[in-house]
């Protein structure tokens, strides 16, 4: 085997996608001392990506968690690009996109055009086989699942998941490279869901079932998970949070993967996503907002 980028040699990190997560993942590899490059078609987009890192990082100034200084070093670390050849010189390059695994593949048969051989490859992935995008890679032993969890500066959780083929080397160099960041890394196997939304999206689901089934209101379905489960957040609230679109693709990654009824999506969950109440994004979910996110 050739050798693989040691975790000391990853400098620059690319990340394809701006949208929350990927924002989210340029700001705390930029925090930690890492070059970020990020990655997306719309300089629109990218803007309003790194107007959201210099608010998010505000925030954490104000609670004086960093200093002024460390908010300003971390954004002169970031780069922005529309131009995926700009990746080309980066140690890991992690996609961010939306869950579509023709988009994803696209982009890393993109990136295994312009990176370097040894560059270890990720997605952000929260539903999708591994191992299928890492086929499409051209490099399956350097290719890992790094779900982060939103907001990624400030939730602690990385799944790394394994493909098949990813070697222990990369395995070890990417859960080295997570302590770094500061988060915690959990190793999960790759099935559909991993364990974070395997256990999470069905509870979702079924908060969806309760409501269509009138046994009780959105509210109190949610007080009941609080209150009774401690749950920060009650499901339907969370599924606002995450954007139904995405809980439903997720349901549908289940029910594909396993064919088992137990996973099939809520009636009511599709039929409010082709309403387009997806949530917070769009300022009507289960629950109604004054401002979009």
């Amino acid at each position: 085997m050739s050798h693989l980028v040691n975790v000391d040699d990853i400098k620059t990190v690319a990340v394809i996608g701006c949208g929350t997560m990927g924002n989210g993942i340029a700001h705390v590899f930029a925090q930690t001392k890492h070059n970020a490059i990020l990655v997306d078609q719309s300089e629109e987009r990218l803007s309003k990506a790194v107007a959201a890192i210099s608010r998010n990082l505000a925030r954490q100034v104000k609670k004086e968690k960093i200093t002024e200084d460390d908010s300003k070093a971390t954004l002169e670390r970031i780069t922005t690009t529309t131009n995926i050849k700009d990746a080309g010189s980066a140690q890991l390059a992690v996609e961010a996109v939306f869950e579509d695994k023709e988009v994803k593949t696209s982009i890393f048969e993109g990136l295994a055009n312009v990176c370097d051989s040894q560059t270890i490859f990720a997605s952000n992935t929260s539903s999708l086989p591994i191992t299928q995008l890492a086929s499409a890679s051209g490099r399956p032993d350097r290719f890992i699942g790094m779900h982060f969890m939103n907001p990624v500066p400030v939730m602690k959780l990385i799944e790394l998941i394994r493909g098949v083929a990813t070697s222990a080397e990369t395995f070890e160099a990417i859960r080295d490279l997570s302590l770094r960041l500061g988060k915690t890394p959990v190793e999960v196997n790759d099935y559909p869901g991993f364990v974070a939304n395997r256990i999470l999206m069905p509870m979702i689901n079924e908060a969806v079932f309760a409501v269509m089934e009138g046994v009780s209101s959105v509210e109190d379905i949610d007080t009941v998970m609080k209150l009774g489960m401690n749950h920060p957040m009650g499901p339907l609230t969370l599924a606002d949070f995450i954007g139904l679109d995405v809980c439903l693709a997720i349901m549908e990654t289940l029910y594909d993967g396993f064919r088992d009824s137990k996973y099939r999506p809520c009636p009511l969950l599709r039929k409010m996503v082709h309403a387009g109440y997806l949530g917070r994004k769009t300022g009507r979910g289960f629950y109604t907002y004054e401002e979009k996110i």
